[in-house]
């Protein structure tokens, strides 16, 4: 009997990306720009097709996109310390996983053919491509949820951005924020609970968590 699931956001949580995404976005936004005070770090969890048509005329979009994928194309994908350990120790206590992310179906090629291993600790990976409405709407962590057959109440989000943790709120799931791309205390009254990092972390240290 499956009593957990776990589910993760990727840039910020499960690989250190975030850092160079302030940077392309920042870069994008000095060459289109959308006049919105702090844009780069306003739209984190938020997905391209979103973040199209909310800032960008439609004459921009595609060299919007052009300009995002020719950055991504050079990405490396780090995997932060502590999270192979601790997914392993997720699958031995028999909880499911499953990625959710507002990154595109290619960028997941990409980073799934760096890391071969890290794809078979994953269920399922939720992409832009299969959501209508992006966090912090909870579509897709309720997907996630449905998809691995755990009710949103036992499923545990590690999100890192403040979209993607009201997201996780909203869908009626435990919370863990991760203090990668914001300080800790931003976070604590919105989350049931904080670290900084996965290293030491075991599944019995989340709040409520039981084994089957």
């Amino acid at each position: 009997m499956i009593s957990h699931a776990a589910l993760f956001d990727l840039d910020g949580v499960l690989i250190d990306t975030e850092p160079v995404y302030t940077a392309i976005w920042e870069d994008i936004d000095r060459q289109y720009p959308t006049g919105v005070e702090n844009f780069a770090l306003k739209i984190k969890g938020t997905t391209l097709p979103s973040i199209l048509s909310q800032y960008y005329p439609e004459a921009l979009h595609e060299p919007v996109k052009k300009l995002l994928a020719s950055s991504e194309a050079d990405m490396s994908y780090p995997i932060f310390d502590g999270i192979l350990t601790f997914l392993e120790h997720l699958r031995q206590a028999g909880v499911p996983m499953a990625i959710v992310t507002s990154s595109g179906d290619a960028k997941m090629r990409r980073l799934m053919d760096a890391h071969p291993d890290f794809a078979a600790y994953f269920d399922d990976v939720i992409t832009d491509t299969r959501v209508k409405r992006s966090k912090p709407d909870p579509e897709g962590y309720l997907l996630a949820a449905s998809s691995l057959g755990v009710a949103p109440e036992h499923c545990y989000v590690f999100e890192d951005s403040f979209n993607g943790i009201r997201a996780g709120r909203a869908a009626g799931c435990r919370v863990v924020a991760v203090a990668t791309s914001n300080p800790a205390y931003a976070l604590a009254s919105l989350a049931d609970m904080v670290i900084d990092s996965f290293a030491g972390l075991l599944p019995e240290h989340l709040p409520g968590f039981s084994k089957p």
